[in-house]
């Protein structure tokens, strides 16, 4: 079962990395023709064939997450979808043009292997439990708090800033998204579809909502590598450390065991940080300044 749940995550990820690239090409072209992306002109992605085809392959992808998450425990399923960054920054310089550069690409590793590191020592002794109710609402009620804080930032900003926030925040909705995926489809397995918890249904529903919108606006801001890197670097740690933390899905999680996945968590902020500092649309940004810079310092020698 375990080793079907990784091969669905896998697929997952692959089908993220896709869907991820044709929304944000959709996205780009609507808010080019509406003069930005705001709620009303949002009506106007559904009749953008690309986003359209990126929708359908994300809804394969949340099939593909569903099914791995009804089959192995969150700290296992979840940060898979790290995955996704290597290919869809691939896929994005490869359609531009850009090249990224060894930062970004170093970026990009570190990354990887951070959430990496963090999953290898998280899945170790991660164990089936059911996810009690009075942990789930303040699970809840945190990642709440966190969305509304970069929802926040990512309306008083604008660029990469922007798309860093929301993207983010959309990362810490579909943390709780996983977490609360698999108490559903563990819940209606061991016990029924009349045992499974209102509270975690309706926060589903919404917390998906939510981060969905806050991708669609990342996107509308800035490169889809950095919209998925943020995202799927804080989403994996987000959903596992509420299972650690809050769920007690993994036993012992203290010791050289924690050093080690604070140390991968870290690495991974790191990366996406990097990276969105040497995306070539960050340093395409800082050109013209410097170039402007340099050409005011020599008419000054004149």
């Amino acid at each position: 079962m375990i080793a079907l749940a990784i091969l669905f995550a896998v697929l997952g990820a692959c089908c993220s990395a896709v869907g991820a690239h044709l929304q944000h090409r959709g996205v780009r072209t609507t808010a080019e023709e509406a003069g930005g992306l705001r709620l009303r002109g949002a009506a106007a992605l559904v009749h953008n064939r690309t986003w359209l085809a990126g929708f359908a392959i994300l809804f394969a992808c949340a099939v593909l997450q569903i099914l791995a998450l009804a089959l192995a425990p969150v700290t296992i399923v979840a940060p898979i979808v790290v995955l996704a960054l290597p290919a869809v920054a691939m896929l994005n310089a490869r359609s531009s043009g850009e090249r990224l550069d060894t930062t970004a690409m170093v970026a990009i590793g570190a990354s990887t292997l951070g959430v990496a590191l963090f999953v290898t020592l998280a899945s170790s002794r991660a164990t089936a439990v059911h996810f009690p109710g009075p942990a789930i609402l303040l699970a809840c009620q945190i990642i709440a708090g966190a969305v509304l804080l970069f929802g926040t930032i990512g309306a008083l900003t604008n660029g990469l800033t922007r798309c860093v926030a929301l993207a983010t925040g959309a990362g810490a909705a579909y943390g709780l998204v996983s977490v609360l995926v698999r108490d559903v489809t563990y819940t209606f397995q061991s016990e029924g579809v009349r045992a499974v918890q209102p509270l975690s249904v309706t926060a589903l529903v919404v917390a998906f909502a939510v981060g969905s919108w806050f991708i669609q606006l990342a996107y509308a801001s800035g490169p889809p590598d950095i919209v998925v890197g943020c995202q799927t670097v804080l989403s994996p740690l987000v959903a596992t450390a509420i299972a650690i933390g809050l769920l007690d899905e993994t036993a012992e999680a203290g010791g050289w065991t924690g050093v080690g996945l604070v140390t991968g968590a870290a690495v991974a902020v790191v990366g996406v940080a990097l990276l969105a500092r040497h995306h070539p649309e960050a340093t395409s940004r800082a050109t013209p300044h410097s170039a402007e810079r340099r050409l005011f310092r020599a008419s000054a020698r004149r």
